[in-house]
């Protein structure tokens, strides 16, 4: 990041961990010594409503409200990945102040999106974890389960399996793995779907397919609260919201169930 000028216009993303600052639900805009920003330090990052959109710094700011990134998932995909990448960028900056290797303190690089140690010279470039999502399907009905983090009295979301690659491990193993060790079940016909940036700080969601092999589902009890079987015809528990890659494998899912039902009934 270098710092402001106050000539420099267009949008402007604070962010808080994953929230961000809103005026009126909308990115702060207009010109930075008019919004006071020109004494901060960012970086233009993209382009949002044909203007410039800069990120700043974080702020440790109490008197602004921020809201939470997952309310603005009804934008369109480009912009919500946009402001993930705000974020993504600032999570690398606020935690690799300090090298890894010898323990000096980093700077920005200049020709590229780094830190480097201002002693051994060695360079840390964002870090993206990847993850598997993936949804199940069986004959004419899709597993879902409620995860404790989801769990509510009245039920709660219940959603797609997901879970983090392991060192080694391909997505297709990842897939494998998750499934099994949360609910007992066992897939085959795997294939990818999508992926989605998931800045929640820094995840990399990759989204695939599968059918069911074999087995009873045995809950993993310290993540799952409850998995179940549901028909494509019934009545739906809460799902996840629009425009998560989790609901869109559910909506891919329910029509190859229907197009399942279809076929059996021809």
């Amino acid at each position: 990041m270098h710092a402001i000028q106050p000539k420099d216009d267009g949008y402007w993303l604070l962010t808080q961990g994953s929230q961000l600052y809103l005026i009126q639900g909308k990115l702060p805009y207009g010109k930075a010594s008019s919004l006071g920003f020109d004494h901060l330090k960012g970086m233009r990052i993209g382009e949002w409503d044909n203007e410039p959109l800069w990120l700043l710094e974080e702020q440790h700011d109490e008197t602004k409200d921020y809201v939470n990134l997952r309310t603005l998932l009804f934008l369109p995909e480009e912009k919500f990945y946009l402001l993930s990448r705000g974020v993504e960028i600032n999570h690398f900056l606020k935690t690799h102040q300090f090298c890894g290797r010898c323990g000096h303190r980093n700077s920005q690089t200049e020709d590229e999106l780094a830190m480097q140690c201002c002693h051994c010279g060695y360079r840390t470039y964002p870090v993206i974890h990847p993850s598997i999502i993936v949804a199940v399907r069986r004959g004419t009905q899709i597993l879902l389960a409620n995860h404790k983090r989801h769990y509510q009295p009245n039920g709660g979301m219940y959603t797609t399996l997901a879970g983090f690659v392991e060192a080694g491990e391909t997505f297709e193993q990842a897939v494998m793995r998750e499934v099994w060790e949360e609910t007992g079940i066992k897939i085959k016909n795997i294939r990818y779907f999508g992926s989605q940036p998931w800045a929640f700080p820094n995840s990399q969601m990759v989204g695939f397919l599968a059918d069911y092999e074999g087995g009873e589902i045995v809950l993993q009890e310290t993540e799952i609260h409850d998995a179940q079987w549901f028909s494509y015809h019934q009545p739906l528990p809460e799902l996840p919201p629009t425009g998560t890659i989790a609901r869109k494998l559910i909506h891919a899912t329910l029509e190859l169930c229907q197009a399942a039902d279809q076929k059996k009934e021809s």
